[in-house]
């Protein structure tokens, strides 16, 4: 039996680096929006798995239809075909939502006379290697049901973002249920279709366009604003709530939503029916069918062992849906203090409080000498001074990550108690066998966007 003494030998801090920076990404806006360089200066992303495989997804995509950036994150649990299909699917879903009239004319047209369609995203990030090569026409046809419901509302304009990103989560999350209780012919479809709708995907997403920034969350990922005021001193300004059973909100939505005799049952343990931690999510339709549906579905002549489906009815099952995957959706209006974004996954906020991603965040941005705040003079900020002398510190134990969002994963799993960098601890945490990484961490997705305060400058000075 090895001990974790025994694990550290294994890995070279070059080595403990190369799996850490693995997953890095970083893109530079160069784009132009009437003369005006974009409001998103560049972003930086990574992802450490501790599911194998990778439950986590991500994805960064510019709507060619209308301006605007969208940046998600997608935490899948039961498996990672729902947060791949969400990851996938969402940004269509937004991007159709938000063209107008004329637009939404030319995409039929094209499809009605076998042309090609306007292109609607242009992938920055794409969430990973596709298993939907063949069942990409399936989500085409509901994504073009979807456009013609729209079209029939004749609205000139478009929806406005808000409702955009609204009705798209519940609209896909619909389509997902759907799509496996229609008979398809093609058994693959099928069979994917069942993995999809019986695994779950929290979402978190964020459309940028100009000063016009837009949150949509559905579950327990989150969104966190970066703010430096005129003096310095840097505060974080969070986007997002949890939505779990430690959200009083939320759980008093949950006891609205069913008879006051399952006050008791509806949140067991912390988990929704004592099952599912987040309280929103895609998928999961175990939670959100009745027990009828269910049972039809599954003997509709599906292998359910060799899919892997988990059938479970909770106890207190009695009057379901107990889960949605509406969003909850903030409008922040950017102003030249807010430097930067950070959406990832809980697998980040479970061991990082907002605070201390911002200071790292910070941290980061001084190393790097692309602002660079003035530490002397303002110990008392965010702990700077002390995590000053531990970085001096660490720093002869590691080159500095390039990349935020690796310097994020590194902290989350190497810190200890007193947010300090333990290269011991580091390197145990990723030498840890498969089947035991995922008892002492969970998936980590990080994207950190960066604004220019310049550009949103000129916005207010153009307006």
């Amino acid at each position: 039996m090895s001990t974790e003494e025994d694990f550290h030998l294994q890995l070279s801090p070059e080595q403990v680096n190369e799996v850490l920076r693995a997953g890095e990404l970083a893109h530079k806006i160069l784009d132009l929006i009437n003369g005006v360089p974009n409001s998103v200066l560049q972003f930086e992303s990574n992802q450490l798995a501790a599911n194998s495989p990778v439950e986590d997804r991500r994805g960064v995509a510019s709507c060619l239809q209308t301006n605007g950036l969208m940046f998600g994150i997608f935490d899948g649990h039961g498996g990672h075909a729902c947060a791949q299909a969400v990851s996938e699917r969402l940004f269509y879903y937004v991007a159709v939502s938000l063209m107008s009239q004329q637009t939404l004319e030319q995409m039929e047209g094209a499809m009605e006379s076998m042309k090609p369609l306007l292109p609607i995203l242009q992938w920055l990030k794409h969430p990973g290697d596709s298993i939907y090569k063949d069942v990409t026409s399936v989500h085409l046809d509901h994504l073009r049901v979807y456009w013609q419901e729209l079209l029939d509302l004749h609205m000139e304009m478009g929806l406005n973002i808000e409702e955009a990103l609204m009705y798209s989560f519940q609209r896909l999350d619909s389509d997902i249920s759907l799509e496996i209780q229609v008979p398809l012919e093609d058994e693959m479809t099928r069979n994917l279709s069942l993995q999809v709708a019986f695994s779950g995907a929290t979402a978190c997403m964020a459309h940028v366009d100009g000063v016009h920034l837009h949150v949509a969350n559905a579950g327990d990922c989150r969104a966190i604003l970066g703010v430096q005021e005129d003096n310095g001193i840097w505060s974080c300004l969070p986007l997002t709530r949890d939505h779990n059973a430690w959200n009083p909100t939320e759980l008093s939505r949950l006891k609205r939503e069913h008879p006051e005799s399952e006050d008791r049952t509806v949140i067991m343990d912390n988990r929704l029916l004592g099952v599912l931690m987040p309280c929103r999510a895609f998928g999961d339709v175990q939670l959100k069918w009745s027990k009828e549906l269910q049972r039809s579905v599954l003997e509709s002549g599906f292998d359910t062992e060799a899919l892997n489906i988990y059938q479970f009815t909770p106890p207190h099952y009695y009057t379901p849906p107990y889960l949605t995957a509406r969003p909850e959706v903030t409008y922040h209006r950017l102003r030249p203090q807010d430097k930067f974004l950070v959406l990832a996954s809980d697998g980040l906020w479970d061991v990082l409080g907002n605070e201390d991603v911002v200071r790292l965040v910070v941290e980061h941005l001084a190393e790097a000498g692309r602002h660079k705040p003035d530490l002397a003079q303002r110990p008392a900020n965010l702990g700077l001074m002390q995590s000053l002398l531990l970085q001096r510190k660490a720093q002869g134990l590691h080159a500095a990550d390039q990349n935020a969002a690796t310097r994020l994963i590194r902290y989350a799993i190497g810190s200890n108690e007193y947010g300090e960098l333990e290269p011991e601890r580091l390197t145990a945490m990723l030498t840890l066998p498969e089947d035991l990484a995922r008892m002492y961490r969970d998936d980590i997705t990080v994207t950190v966007v960066y604004f220019n305060s310049d550009s949103i400058d000129a916005y207010y000075k153009g307006s």
